[in-house]
């Protein structure tokens, strides 16, 4: 099922796009959505050791403009982060494509196929290809993705169940791309690195409590609910760069089965726990995008019609989007999404 899997053994390669939602194309994009899963089987079926993956979110604003199915019970815009000194911003995006592969050049075919029918109808707001790095470290040197639940664990934390049964196997999909400042971090010696990221850098060992800074990155990130248990997410980030420029950064990615898990860890973060205590890795690595998505189960994008459109004579199957405040995001190119909620499909 190379169309929808969430939970995955780590890839080599990843291409992430973002894209708005032209004004009046909705019903062509939605057409195009269900025919994803036919395009990636036919590319993965040419080279079948690929373990080509293909991952299609939708955002807040689009959802009802592309389908007239309920919102999925947690969905909403991203949440904007304003710390003392860091900010989390929203950008615009209406829909998240996630491609994972064991190399480049079958992620680069799909999202080819994708865009030759997207491009008509959408705007890209951003493109970032992934790589992995040496030993499974980011650009930073430190090795990322330590911290992912395995197994049943990871099945729990990072894909929808009885909590929504008419999206059970979907997943939230938070991303961020942030870009670091090398010089700065590496003007910093290998023992300042390790209490800024709260582990060891050659071994990759957690530091102990007594040892790891409050303000660490581990530290800020390790989350447990009221009864000890631990509240985790799937991350599948990846290290992207260009040599010529000197842009080097990570692309964040975050499945989760409740996206308030993921928000908790990014109010950690920026904010701080307590506030003031912000994550110290923010010094040198700012944050330039977020988004927020649903990826609905494979049923659903293939067929949307499989869950009963929404009964909005009385509103009580609506959902309450007052349970999040939803942040501002800057306005997209002027063809780009609007953020027009009430829109339906023809």
């Amino acid at each position: 099922m190379p169309t929808q899997k969430i939970v995955a053994p780590p890839a080599k390669a990843a291409m992430f796009l973002v894209l708005t939602v032209n004004e009046g194309a909705e019903a062509q994009v939605a057409d195009v959505l269900t025919g994803v899963s036919d395009l990636t089987k036919a590319v993965s079926f040419r080279v079948p050791t690929s373990n080509l993956l293909c991952v299609v979110g939708i955002g807040h604003d689009a959802w009802g403009r592309l389908f007239d199915a309920p919102l999925p019970r947690n969905l909403h815009p991203f949440r904007e982060f304003h710390g003392e000194v860091h900010s989390a911003p929203a950008t615009p995006g209406d829909i998240l494509i996630h491609l994972r592969a064991g190399t480049q050049d079958v992620c680069f075919e799909l999202a080819k196929q994708l865009m030759s029918r997207l491009r008509p109808y959408t705007q890209v707001q951003d493109e970032v290809h992934g790589f992995k790095f040496f030993e499974e470290r980011d650009l930073l040197g430190f090795v990322d993705g330590t911290a992912n639940p395995e197994d049943e664990d990871a099945q729990s934390a990072a894909v929808v169940g009885d909590q929504d049964p008419s999206y059970r196997g979907g997943s939230y999909v938070l991303v961020q791309k942030y870009l670091h400042r090398m010089d700065e971090w590496e003007a910093l010696s290998t023992g300042e690195q390790e209490r800024v990221i709260g582990r060891s850098k050659l071994e990759d060992i957690e530091m102990s409590d007594e040892q790891k800074p409050a303000n660490s990155h581990v530290a800020l990130n390790d989350l447990d609910d009221v009864d000890g248990h631990a509240r985790e997410i799937m991350r599948d980030n990846m290290p992207f760069g260009e040599v010529g420029s000197a842009e080097f950064g990570t692309y964040f990615i975050g499945y989760a089965a409740d996206p308030a898990v993921t928000e908790t860890m990014l109010e950690n973060m920026f904010i701080g726990n307590p506030p003031g205590t912000y994550d110290r890795i923010l010094d040198f690595s700012t944050a330039v995008t977020g988004g927020l998505f649903f990826a609905p189960p494979r049923s659903f994008l293939d067929d949307p019609t499989t869950v009963p459109a929404q009964d909005t004579s009385s509103g009580a199957d609506a959902p309450d989007d007052d349970a999040v405040p939803a942040s501002p995001v800057p306005a997209a190119s002027a063809d780009g999404s609007l953020g027009i909620g009430s829109l339906k499909r023809p």
